[in-house]
């Protein structure tokens, strides 16, 4: 799966212009992507095309999801939607999946990365309950990694190659006590400034 960041960037940010780093670098780098994307609830770039719906690109994501209650409306994990290529429904797990067709079967809301079950009428119809009774294809994120999430990427970055997350350091035989990197109190988190523009991109 793609960085949220390179390498470039992150030297170019931090005026780098040595390459005795490098290889811990890109290490981090790729640490921290996924870090961020697991916090996040959300993979950013990954599963994003610019492919219209019905041609479904070779990134893209299959969501199964299950029914425990009576609901009309699913909410995907990846966002922001770009397009839904298929949604599929089956009644029980000894039955086949059946195809839907978008506005007569379901409609598609991006406002808010859901899709909602309907009647070719258009009023509310409940999806079946069942594990997985509901698969979507689809594609959602960024093209690249939006400016102020790679800007809390690049810092999440130098807190860990500067060991910033460390509470205490010993150099050249000198202890050095750093700060506690969050005010909220017995939460041994991000650092309180990371952590705000995290939770824009957080799915909770």
């Amino acid at each position: 799966m793609a960085n949220l960041i390179e390498l470039f960037d992150y030297k170019t940010s931090q005026n780098i212009t040595g390459t005795k780093d490098d290889a811990r670098l890109d290490s981090l780098i790729a640490s921290v992507s996924q870090l961020v994307k697991t916090y996040c609830g959300n993979s950013i770039v990954d599963f994003y095309s610019t492919a219209a719906d019905g041609e479904a690109a070779n990134n893209t994501k299959t969501e199964t999801l299950s029914i425990n209650w009576a609901s009309n409306i699913v909410q995907l994990t990846e966002t922001p939607l770009v397009a839904v290529h298929s949604v599929k429904e089956r009644e029980s797990l000894n039955l086949d999946y059946k195809t839907l067709e978008v506005n007569k079967d379901y409609y598609v809301d991006t406002a808010t990365d859901s899709i909602y079950r309907v009647n070719s009428n258009g009023t509310s119809k409940n999806w079946p309950n069942g594990p997985g009774a509901v698969q979507v294809l689809y594609n959602a994120g960024y093209a690249s990694c939006p400016e102020d999430l790679k800007l809390a990427v690049i810092d999440l970055v130098t807190y860990y190659h500067k060991d910033e997350h460390k509470a205490r350091q010993t150099i050249a035989g000198a202890s050095i006590q750093n700060q506690g990197s969050t005010s909220q109190r017995n939460n041994v988190a991000f650092p309180d400034h990371i952590k705000r523009v995290l939770d824009l991109y957080k799915n909770f």
